[in-house]
């Protein structure tokens, strides 16, 4: 049985360590906040869907701590990843005359953590944040780590900085404000740290994902807890993805393709990362790391997570070569060569180089 009270994840990076909150009703519990950094005034940068929910509930927390807090209310959005939202808040902060110990506070999913940390990396060259993520997917993967960002035309986070939070507050009762769709592509996220890392939470996923689609309170702060324990060793060897890090890109070099391919926003990114998980396990099991029947638990697995498992096509005519060319264009390529992130034996990851052959037919048996 797991339990659903509140625990603390620290992720150990020397004078950059700062501890993961994790449990219900954490946003307006004083003890949480107690190790914020200290300023005249903050800055919390939230979205037009997560505004109305809980902005002005972080506000009134915040004002105990900071003498101003300013709202900065973004699109809602991946489309929105950009170089225009991005300058809304170097507006906000510089016309409120923010100095160098402003703090920032990311309120929301992926989207609002990625570029209120990137913004925090670039204001003054650099000033602190905290992270407070509102969607599973945030709080499993995108607030922690220190990774910030925007998106580019030609290709996903591909403008940014390593910045790490001060802090991050999981409220797992934000999570109750999801959409169903909005659940599964965090479960993405969740059901990755199984084969890279930890076959038995593979195995407690296997016997929990109902409850876990549901919001089930224990079952949801097990999978959350895990999943930041998991991220939070492999962030504390390699801070800034120079080897083991690179791990928790399983699925993704497929799936940052799948979303340049068809536009920022028409799936959602564990959407992608779901289905590109199905094409990277396909691949290992091409390469000879993995047997058939390792990749069938997975489908079925991210199946039953209500993610999709059969690749959308991005170009009619050479499908496989789009593919291709817009995998060259991800950050893990070096000298036009794409690096896979491949399962290496089960509960084991690895980085590989495949032929450009493998990687067609690969493309084309799991798009058909």
């Amino acid at each position: 049985m797991t339990s659903a009270l509140p625990c603390t994840v620290p992720i150990a990076l020397g004078e950059r360590s700062y501890p993961i909150h994790i449990g219900f009703g954490l946003m307006e519990q004083a003890e949480v906040w107690g190790d914020l950094p200290r300023a005249a005034a903050a800055v919390l940068v939230t979205n037009t869907t997560v505004a109305p929910l809980y902005a002005q509930r972080l506000q009134r927390v915040l004002l105990t701590y900071y003498r101003h807090v300013h709202i900065v209310v973004l699109p809602d959005g991946e489309a929105f990843k950009t170089w225009n939202s991005l300058n809304l808040i170097f507006d906000a902060l510089l016309e409120q005359a923010c100095d160098r110990q402003t703090v920032l506070f990311a309120l929301g999913g992926g989207v609002v953590g990625d570029m209120t940390g990137f913004a925090a990396a670039c204001y003054m060259r650099g000033v602190p944040f905290v992270q407070v993520p509102t969607t599973l997917l945030a709080q499993v993967d995108s607030s922690v780590g220190g990774k910030t960002g925007i998106n580019h035309p030609l290709g996903k986070n591909m403008v940014g900085a390593f910045h790490q939070p001060a802090l991050v507050v999981c409220d797992l009762a934000t999570l109750a404000s999801l959409p169903a769709r909005e659940v599964s592509a965090g479960l993405a996220e969740i059901i990755k740290y199984g084969p890279i890392a930890d076959m038995e939470f593979m195995g407690w996923l296997e016997l929990n994902i109902p409850q876990l689609v549901d919001l089930e309170p224990q079952a949801l702060s097990h999978a959350v807890r895990r999943s930041c324990e998991i991220k939070a060793w492999v962030v504390g060897q390699d801070e800034r993805e120079s080897g083991l890090r690179a791990i928790l890109n399983f699925g993704h070099t497929f799936g940052h393709a799948i979303e340049a391919g068809l536009g920022y926003g028409q799936w959602l990114h564990g959407e992608a990362v779901g289905c590109g998980m199905v094409m990277a396990a396909r691949l290992s099991q091409d390469l000879g790391l993995v047997d058939g029947a390792f990749v069938q638990r997975l489908r079925t697995l991210i199946e039953r997570a209500g993610l999709p498992v059969v690749g959308p096509v991005l170009d009619e005519n050479d499908n496989a070569g789009r593919y291709l060319q817009l995998m060259r264009q991800d950050k893990k390529s070096q000298a036009g060569a794409i690096r896979f992130v491949v399962i290496d034996g089960v509960g084991c990851a690895a980085l590989r180089e495949a032929p450009d052959a493998l990687v067609r037919r690969v493309v084309d048996a799991c798009c058909q």
